[in-house]
């Protein structure tokens, strides 16, 4: 986890989130929690390197409840890793380290490989073709939607391998890990030409979960993912 320099507080950016005020008092907690994480993920973290301050109190008033709900929701965030709390200067939403950010990705390529394993093992073939609808929009491998559009159908492709496994404790492990990866899939996949490899990429998945070869499909799955490590540690100058 990167170390926060030290700075002045004028020069700290204090993030403004425009959430709606909850309604359920019996939830506030989790769905501070679940606002929270959302608004997060969706921040731009790695397109600057300034750091993100949360302010407790500001949050509290924006989802129209007390301090102490927006203050428990921090400390989940905190022990997943999204955000980090500095003694008297405040929490702030982590960047990770190009560091952490391979070992993120190394160890999601060993979790999707194993679900697309078990893809042409259980899954029917009505969910695969399900797989191969994504990519209506885009012609021979070459991107035709909007950068924005075709980011987003790259993110429920890998979310979609994940769940088609079936398999609950992977599902689980995944879920938390890819949370931290669709901030640097966002980032990266406009970077150099991978955009149009991952397209040829996961067509190539799909043609070999279709034919139901277990190897090849779990190493096509193994090898993209490590592709975007690759790409992580030639080009990402700005985790470091």
């Amino acid at each position: 986890m990167s170390n926060i320099p030290s700075r002045s507080r004028s020069t700290e950016a204090t993030a403004r989130i425009a959430i709606a005020p909850l309604d359920d008092v019996s939830t506030f907690k989790n769905r501070a929690y679940a606002a929270l994480r959302d608004v997060i993920v969706s921040l731009d973290v790695y397109d600057s390197r300034g750091e993100v301050r949360l302010d407790e109190r500001r949050l509290a008033q924006d989802l129209g409840v007390s301090r102490t709900p927006v203050r428990e929701a921090m400390a989940q965030l905190e022990r997943e890793g999204f955000v980090r709390s500095v003694p008297r200067r405040g929490v702030y939403v982590v960047r990770k380290s190009k560091k952490e950010v391979i070992e993120m990705i190394t160890a999601w390529a060993a979790l999707e490989s194993m679900a697309a394993r078990l893809i042409t093992q259980i899954a029917s073939d009505e969910e695969i073709a399900m797989l191969r609808k994504m990519f209506t929009k885009f012609e021979n491998g070459t991107l035709h939607a909007k950068l924005d559009e075709y980011s987003e159908v790259n993110i429920e492709f890998h979310q979609s391998i994940i769940r088609m496994s079936k398999n609950s404790v992977l599902i689980s492990l995944a879920e938390n890990l890819f949370t931290h990866m669709r901030m640097i899939r966002r980032k990266t996949i406009g970077e150099e030409d991978r955009a149009d490899r991952s397209i040829r990429d996961h067509l190539n998945i799909i043609e070999a979960l279709e034919r139901r070869d277990t190897g090849r499909a779990e190493e096509l799955v193994r090898q993209h993912a490590l592709g975007l490590a690759d790409h992580v540690a030639r080009h990402a100058d700005y985790l470091d």
